[in-house]
Protein backbone atom coordinates (compact mmCIF):
# COMPACT_ATOMS: atom_id res chain seq x y z
CA UNK A 1 0.00 0.00 0.00
CA UNK A 2 2.76 2.22 1.04
CA UNK A 3 4.26 2.23 -2.72
CA UNK A 4 0.94 2.51 -4.40
CA UNK A 5 0.59 6.00 -6.42
CA UNK A 6 -1.52 7.94 -3.97
CA UNK A 7 -4.21 8.29 -6.56
CA UNK A 8 -5.34 4.83 -6.21
CA UNK A 9 -5.96 4.94 -2.53
CA UNK A 10 -9.56 6.24 -3.33
CA UNK A 11 -9.81 5.74 -6.65
CA UNK A 12 -13.40 5.02 -8.04
CA UNK A 13 -16.07 6.09 -10.15
CA UNK A 14 -20.24 5.78 -10.18
CA UNK A 15 -21.13 6.68 -13.53
CA UNK A 16 -21.92 4.55 -16.70
CA UNK A 17 -22.00 5.23 -20.02
CA UNK A 18 -26.16 5.38 -19.90
CA UNK A 19 -25.78 7.92 -17.50
CA UNK A 20 -23.52 9.79 -18.59
CA UNK A 21 -24.19 13.05 -21.12
CA UNK A 22 -20.13 11.99 -22.34
CA UNK A 23 -21.01 8.56 -23.43
CA UNK A 24 -19.03 7.09 -20.31
CA UNK A 25 -15.39 8.74 -21.59
CA UNK A 26 -13.69 9.24 -18.73
CA UNK A 27 -11.59 12.32 -17.98
CA UNK A 28 -7.67 12.35 -18.86
CA UNK A 29 -6.27 13.36 -15.50
CA UNK A 30 -4.13 11.10 -13.63
CA UNK A 31 -5.01 12.41 -10.22
CA UNK A 32 -8.80 11.89 -10.68
CA UNK A 33 -10.87 10.16 -7.66
CA UNK A 34 -14.26 9.28 -7.25
CA UNK A 35 -16.14 11.04 -10.44
CA UNK A 36 -20.17 9.91 -10.37
CA UNK A 37 -23.15 10.79 -12.14
CA UNK A 38 -26.64 9.65 -10.98
CA UNK A 39 -29.66 9.09 -13.17
CA UNK A 40 -30.76 12.68 -14.50
CA UNK A 41 -34.22 14.32 -13.36
CA UNK A 42 -34.87 17.87 -13.97
CA UNK A 43 -31.77 19.66 -16.06
CA UNK A 44 -31.66 16.12 -18.58
CA UNK A 45 -33.98 14.07 -19.35
CA UNK A 46 -33.68 10.08 -19.19
CA UNK A 47 -31.83 10.00 -22.61
CA UNK A 48 -29.63 12.69 -21.96
CA UNK A 49 -30.97 15.30 -23.84
CA UNK A 50 -31.16 19.37 -21.85
CA UNK A 51 -34.50 19.52 -20.51
CA UNK A 52 -34.58 23.14 -22.26
CA UNK A 53 -31.75 25.86 -23.30
CA UNK A 54 -32.22 27.32 -20.22
CA UNK A 55 -30.81 24.87 -18.11
CA UNK A 56 -27.75 25.65 -16.62
CA UNK A 57 -25.14 23.14 -15.36
CA UNK A 58 -23.62 24.75 -12.08
CA UNK A 59 -20.85 23.31 -10.27
CA UNK A 60 -19.50 24.04 -6.70
CA UNK A 61 -15.73 23.88 -5.93
CA UNK A 62 -14.02 23.52 -2.77
CA UNK A 63 -11.13 22.40 -1.56
CA UNK A 64 -9.42 20.69 1.78
CA UNK A 65 -5.74 20.53 3.00
CA UNK A 66 -4.20 24.02 1.86
CA UNK A 67 -2.70 24.25 5.57
CA UNK A 68 -1.30 21.16 6.50
CA UNK A 69 2.24 20.41 6.45
CA UNK A 70 1.41 16.57 5.18
CA UNK A 71 -0.47 15.15 2.78
CA UNK A 72 -2.06 15.80 -0.17
CA UNK A 73 -4.33 18.65 -1.11
CA UNK A 74 -8.00 17.46 -2.05
CA UNK A 75 -10.14 19.46 -4.61
CA UNK A 76 -14.12 18.68 -5.23
CA UNK A 77 -16.69 19.76 -7.72
CA UNK A 78 -20.21 19.08 -7.27
CA UNK A 79 -23.45 19.94 -9.15
CA UNK A 80 -26.23 19.43 -7.33
CA UNK A 81 -29.92 18.37 -8.55
CA UNK A 82 -32.21 20.69 -7.74
CA UNK A 83 -34.72 18.12 -7.40
CA UNK A 84 -33.08 16.16 -4.74
CA UNK A 85 -32.11 19.01 -1.99
CA UNK A 86 -29.40 18.31 0.81
CA UNK A 87 -30.64 19.18 4.35
CA UNK A 88 -27.67 20.68 6.58
CA UNK A 89 -24.86 21.53 3.72
CA UNK A 90 -22.35 23.93 5.69
CA UNK A 91 -18.84 25.18 5.23
CA UNK A 92 -17.32 21.43 6.42
CA UNK A 93 -14.69 23.27 8.60
CA UNK A 94 -18.18 24.24 10.44
CA UNK A 95 -19.44 20.77 10.84
CA UNK A 96 -18.92 17.91 13.03
CA UNK A 97 -16.94 15.32 11.76
CA UNK A 98 -19.94 12.62 12.14
CA UNK A 99 -22.03 15.17 10.23
CA UNK A 100 -19.28 15.58 7.34
CA UNK A 101 -19.49 11.45 7.14
CA UNK A 102 -23.44 11.74 7.47
CA UNK A 103 -23.78 14.33 4.35
CA UNK A 104 -21.17 12.33 2.23
CA UNK A 105 -23.38 9.74 1.62
CA UNK A 106 -26.33 12.13 0.69
CA UNK A 107 -23.97 13.97 -1.66
CA UNK A 108 -22.54 11.05 -3.37
CA UNK A 109 -26.43 9.70 -3.97
CA UNK A 110 -28.40 12.88 -4.53
CA UNK A 111 -25.67 14.76 -7.00
CA UNK A 112 -26.43 14.87 -10.60
CA UNK A 113 -22.16 14.44 -10.39
CA UNK A 114 -19.21 14.87 -8.39
CA UNK A 115 -15.48 14.32 -8.86
CA UNK A 116 -12.72 14.67 -5.96
CA UNK A 117 -8.80 14.96 -7.18
CA UNK A 118 -6.11 14.46 -4.88
CA UNK A 119 -2.91 16.86 -5.53
CA UNK A 120 0.22 14.83 -4.58
CA UNK A 121 3.10 16.36 -2.21
CA UNK A 122 5.86 15.93 -4.61
CA UNK A 123 3.66 18.28 -7.12
CA UNK A 124 2.65 20.47 -4.09
CA UNK A 125 6.34 21.09 -3.84
CA UNK A 126 7.46 21.56 -7.27
CA UNK A 127 4.49 24.46 -8.17
CA UNK A 128 3.68 25.57 -4.83
CA UNK A 129 0.39 25.39 -2.72
CA UNK A 130 -1.48 27.95 -4.56
CA UNK A 131 -0.50 26.93 -8.40
CA UNK A 132 -1.44 23.02 -6.79
CA UNK A 133 -4.86 24.69 -6.26
CA UNK A 134 -5.82 26.51 -8.76
CA UNK A 135 -4.17 23.18 -10.92
CA UNK A 136 -6.96 21.11 -8.41
CA UNK A 137 -9.79 22.81 -9.59
CA UNK A 138 -9.76 22.94 -13.51
CA UNK A 139 -8.63 19.21 -12.58
CA UNK A 140 -11.97 18.61 -10.70
CA UNK A 141 -13.73 20.03 -12.95
CA UNK A 142 -12.41 18.22 -16.05
CA UNK A 143 -12.99 15.02 -14.34
CA UNK A 144 -17.11 15.25 -14.01
CA UNK A 145 -18.62 12.99 -15.88
CA UNK A 146 -20.84 15.70 -17.27
CA UNK A 147 -19.51 18.79 -18.31
CA UNK A 148 -20.22 22.12 -16.24
CA UNK A 149 -21.84 25.26 -17.72
CA UNK A 150 -20.42 27.31 -14.87
CA UNK A 151 -18.22 26.68 -11.46
CA UNK A 152 -18.88 28.74 -8.37
CA UNK A 153 -15.45 28.84 -6.73
CA UNK A 154 -14.83 29.64 -3.35
CA UNK A 155 -12.09 32.03 -2.72
CA UNK A 156 -11.14 35.29 -4.40
CA UNK A 157 -9.04 33.34 -7.17
CA UNK A 158 -10.29 31.57 -10.48
CA UNK A 159 -8.14 29.40 -12.19
CA UNK A 160 -6.64 30.30 -15.62
CA UNK A 161 -7.49 27.41 -17.63
CA UNK A 162 -11.40 26.94 -15.88
CA UNK A 163 -13.32 24.36 -19.14
CA UNK A 164 -16.30 26.71 -18.37
CA UNK A 165 -16.68 30.40 -17.00
CA UNK A 166 -16.55 30.52 -13.63
CA UNK A 167 -17.47 32.76 -10.31
CA UNK A 168 -15.30 33.65 -7.37
CA UNK A 169 -16.79 33.58 -4.26
CA UNK A 170 -15.70 34.33 -0.78
CA UNK A 171 -17.01 32.51 2.17
CA UNK A 172 -18.95 30.57 -0.70
CA UNK A 173 -18.43 27.29 1.07
CA UNK A 174 -20.92 28.50 4.18
CA UNK A 175 -23.12 30.16 1.24
CA UNK A 176 -24.11 28.29 -1.88
CA UNK A 177 -25.23 24.29 -1.13
CA UNK A 178 -22.93 22.89 -4.51
CA UNK A 179 -19.96 24.64 -2.90
CA UNK A 180 -20.65 23.85 0.60
CA UNK A 181 -21.22 19.65 -1.07
CA UNK A 182 -17.38 20.13 -2.77
CA UNK A 183 -16.56 21.00 0.55
CA UNK A 184 -17.24 18.14 2.42
CA UNK A 185 -16.83 15.65 -0.51
CA UNK A 186 -12.69 16.70 -0.52
CA UNK A 187 -12.26 17.08 3.12
CA UNK A 188 -13.92 13.79 3.96
CA UNK A 189 -12.29 12.46 1.18
CA UNK A 190 -8.78 13.67 2.20
CA UNK A 191 -9.21 12.95 6.30
CA UNK A 192 -9.81 9.28 5.23
CA UNK A 193 -6.78 9.59 3.69
CA UNK A 194 -4.69 10.68 6.50
CA UNK A 195 -6.24 7.66 8.56
CA UNK A 196 -5.10 5.43 6.36
CA UNK A 197 -1.97 6.96 5.86
CA UNK A 198 -1.00 6.88 9.90
CA UNK A 199 -1.12 3.42 9.36
CA UNK A 200 1.86 3.60 6.61
CA UNK A 201 3.75 6.14 8.93
CA UNK A 202 2.75 5.51 12.25
CA UNK A 203 4.49 7.76 14.81
CA UNK A 204 3.32 11.63 13.73
CA UNK A 205 -0.39 10.92 14.13
CA UNK A 206 -1.77 11.69 11.29
CA UNK A 207 -5.51 10.07 12.71
CA UNK A 208 -5.52 12.88 14.96
CA UNK A 209 -4.72 15.98 13.33
CA UNK A 210 -4.54 15.01 9.11
CA UNK A 211 -1.58 16.54 8.32
CA UNK A 212 -2.18 20.13 10.58
CA UNK A 213 0.86 21.38 12.73
CA UNK A 214 -0.71 21.09 16.13
CA UNK A 215 1.80 20.70 18.83
CA UNK A 216 1.58 17.02 18.44
CA UNK A 217 2.66 16.94 15.26
CA UNK A 218 5.49 19.51 15.54
CA UNK A 219 7.10 17.39 18.24
CA UNK A 220 6.71 14.23 16.05
CA UNK A 221 8.26 15.74 13.64
CA UNK A 222 11.01 16.59 15.50
CA UNK A 223 11.87 13.93 17.23
CA UNK A 224 10.93 11.49 13.90
CA UNK A 225 11.88 13.68 10.98
CA UNK A 226 10.04 14.06 7.86
CA UNK A 227 8.32 11.51 6.09
CA UNK A 228 7.37 10.68 2.13
CA UNK A 229 4.43 13.06 2.68
CA UNK A 230 5.45 16.33 4.68
CA UNK A 231 5.92 18.99 2.24
CA UNK A 232 9.22 20.00 1.83
CA UNK A 233 8.12 23.62 0.51
CA UNK A 234 6.81 24.48 3.84
CA UNK A 235 8.66 26.05 6.38
CA UNK A 236 8.30 24.00 9.42
CA UNK A 237 9.76 21.26 7.26
CA UNK A 238 12.15 22.82 5.40
CA UNK A 239 13.55 24.11 8.92
CA UNK A 240 13.60 20.68 9.77
CA UNK A 241 15.66 19.32 7.07
CA UNK A 242 17.97 22.20 7.38
CA UNK A 243 18.28 21.29 11.01
CA UNK A 244 19.44 17.81 9.98
CA UNK A 245 21.56 18.49 7.01
CA UNK A 246 24.20 20.59 9.82
CA UNK A 247 24.55 17.43 11.89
Amino acid sequence: LASRPMTELLAGKRHSPQSSPRGGEEANTKSMLMPGANPLSSILSSRGEEANASSVLRAGVDEAGRGPLAGPLAVAAVILDPARPIAGLDDSKKLSEAKREALYPQIVECALAYCVVLIDVEEIDRINIFQATMAGMSRALRGLPMAAHEAWIDGNQLPKDLPCRGRAIIGGDALEPAISAASILAKVSRDRLMVNMDAIYPGYGFAAHKGYATPMHLDALQHLGPCAQHRRSFAPVRLMLDQMTLF
